[in-house]
């Protein structure tokens, strides 16, 4: 094997254990959660600032998208084999791997939730449970690494990076 072959699957191995990793630490807080929060029911985490807050989403992240479950189980379907794909074949820089594992991980996640929750079948509810101050809607930690991935994606092809691609920012 390559040494360039070895640092491909070191890259691709780490993105998937962070996928995984925060997949599997997503459902272990909203089963907490669901497990000792009645449906709506509030308890303080840090104070008045963030609260935990058990609901039931059947919108996309931060309840955008009302009542699409199906169609949000589909894209986050593709978008999971496209993440797969990108991190094997597309990804060259540790960095755009980590980024794309975290972001697998968030999509996962809230994926696992349409499956397995009631009414299940693609069509089941995501369990949010972080609620912060000025009336934002509530949300969840994978739904955090879909967005900060999403934000830190932007940031980087506004300053010339190129998705996937090895290289300085073009605009320096």
């Amino acid at each position: 094997m390559s040494s360039a072959t070895r640092k491909n699957l070191f890259r691709v191995s780490i993105a998937l254990l962070i996928a995984a990793a925060l997949a599997i630490a997503d459902q272990l807080i909203k089963n907490l959660i669901v497990a000792n929060f009645h449906t709506f029911e509030v308890k303080p985490f840090l104070g008045d600032v963030v609260k935990l807050t058990y609901v039931l989403n059947d919108s996309a992240a931060f309840s955008l998208g009302f009542g699409a479950t199906g169609l949000f189980t589909i894209i986050s379907s593709v978008a999971t084999l496209g993440l797969i794909w990108f991190i094997a074949k597309k990804a060259e820089t540790f960095g755009w791997a980590i980024m794309a594992g975290v972001l697998l991980g968030g999509v996962v996640g809230n994926l696992i939730d349409r499956f397995v929750r009631f009414p299940g079948a693609g069509l089941g509810r995501v369990v949010d449970y972080i609620q912060i101050p000025f009336n934002f809607p509530v949300f969840n930690l994978a739904d955090m690494c879909i967005v900060i991935i999403a934000s830190l994606t932007v940031i980087r092809v506004l300053l010339g990076h190129t998705i996937g691609k090895v290289g300085q920012a073009t605009n320096d």
